[in-house]
This record gives structure tokens, C-alpha cells and sequence, in this order.
């Protein structure tokens, strides 16, 4: 009885690893997303739309990371309401800042998520490394990682639309995601910026999972 308990923890810590890799990874890329780095390669590379309303590359550039360090700061909402344009203007409206603190709560909840995940994960290894199986399970998750990269590229790619508007359904309540093209958010961040950000995010994940699956593959079984 006692190796059969043995065994069972065994293979619940294993499946813990593999289930975990996939949200980890993802949750690593989007805060490459959520960086200065990203906003300004995407601002300045060729191709990406222009703002109709004013905006050129400069304001873009001033405005945008302190939409970004709202979601990563520990501020509350007047950290956005408080911003003007140089007319006095409040810089988001009222619409744009309830969004915005529910992207905040997702966002908080997601990163407390991905902390807790990450501890748990963490000891389950060294319980599969001792045991010699931290190998196996590693491989599954980057198999398991893969598998849901592709099928999500493959949903964006192929209907982005329905993939953007059924994210946004699942997560925020009612229409409370809708802007007009006017509105400083859509200015900042067009749907242009959401497709290269899934497609940067899809991609680096698969990458990350394909060389995990290489390496553990090819590494002894007894390595690990």
C-alpha cells in the first residue's frame, strides 16, 4: 500500500509539472508584452497603423506605458484618471477606466495565479528529480504546451475576430470592452497591436516548449 500511495503522489506531482508548463511559459511572454521593449518595437516597426485621430509614434510612446504600469503597479484608478492632454483633457474617459481596473483585477488575479503555480511546480520537480522522472514529465508538458499554442495560433489566424471578441465575452462583463475609434485606448492599442501580441506570445511559447521537448528528449532519462 505504502508504493502505492508512492506512486500515486508521483503521478499527481507529474501531471502538476506538465499542466503547469503551458500557463508559466504563457504567463512569462505576456509580461514580455507588458514591457517598453515591446511597445516600442511595435510602434516603430514598418506597418503598423497609423493613429487617423493625431496621435504620431512620439505620443504614442509617451502615453501607452503608463496604461501598462497601471496593470503592474499598485496603484488605484487615479493613477489613470488623473493623466490629462496638454489641453486639460482627461487622457481616458470613464468607459476606459472601468476596463481598465477589471484588466487590472484579471491581470493581479493571473500573476497571483501564475506565482502559486509556480511554487507548486517547483516542488513537485524536485520530488520527480529525486525519483528520476522529472524528465517524463517535462516532456509531456511541452507536448501538452504545443498542442494548445497551435490550436490557438490557428484560431487567431484564421478568425481573429471571433477569437478577439469571444476572449474579451469570457473575461469582462457585458460591453464593457467597447470603444470608439476616437477613444484613447483603441488610439493606443488597435487590433493590430492584440494580433502581433497573440502571434509574439504563440510564438516564443512554442519555441520555448519545442526546445524543452529537445532537450528532453535527447537528455538521459537518468540525467534528471
Amino acid at each position: 500500500m505504502p508504493a502505492v500511495g508512492s506512486q500515486l503522489w508521483l503521478r499527481a506531482a507529474a501531471t502538476l509539472v506538465s499542466a503547469a508548463l503551458p500557463f508559466l511559459l504563457v504567463m512569462v511572454n505576456i509580461r514580455l508584452v507588458m514591457s517598453p521593449a515591446f511597445l516600442y518595437a511595435e510602434y516603430t516597426r514598418p506597418g503598423f497603423p497609423e493613429d487617423f485621430y493625431g496621435f504620431t509614434r512620439e505620443d504614442r510612446l509617451r502615453y501607452a506605458p503608463f496604461a501598462v504600469d497601471y496593470l503592474l503597479n499598485g496603484e488605484d484608478i487615479s493613477f489613470l484618471a488623473n493623466l490629462t492632454f496638454p489641453d486639460g483633457e482627461p487622457l481616458f474617459n470613464e468607459r476606459e477606466l472601468r476596463h481598465m481596473r477589471d484588466v487590472k483585477t484579471l491581470t493581479q488575479i493571473a500573476y497571483s495565479a501564475a506565482v502559486i503555480a509556480g511554487i507548486i511546480a517547483a516542488v513537485a520537480s524536485y520530488i520527480l528529480w529525486k525519483r528520476g522522472r522529472l524528465r517524463l514529465a517535462l516532456f509531456r508538458g511541452s507536448m501538452f504546451t504545443l498542442g494548445i499554442i497551435v490550436a490557438i495560433v490557428l484560431a487567431a489566424v484564421l478568425n481573429w475576430d471571433f477569437f478577439f471578441t469571444g476572449f474579451h465575452m469570457l473575461f469582462f462583463e457585458n460591453d464593457t470592452w467597447y470603444f470608439a475609434y476616437s477613444d484613447t485606448l483603441i488610439r493606443l492599442f488597435p487590433e493590430q497591436f492584440w494580433f502581433d501580441a497573440a502571434l509574439f506570445i504563440g510564438g516564443l511559447t512554442t519555441l520555448q516548449a519545442a526546445l524543452v521537448m529537445i532537450i528532453t528528449w535527447f537528455w538521459r532519462r537518468n540525467a534528471f
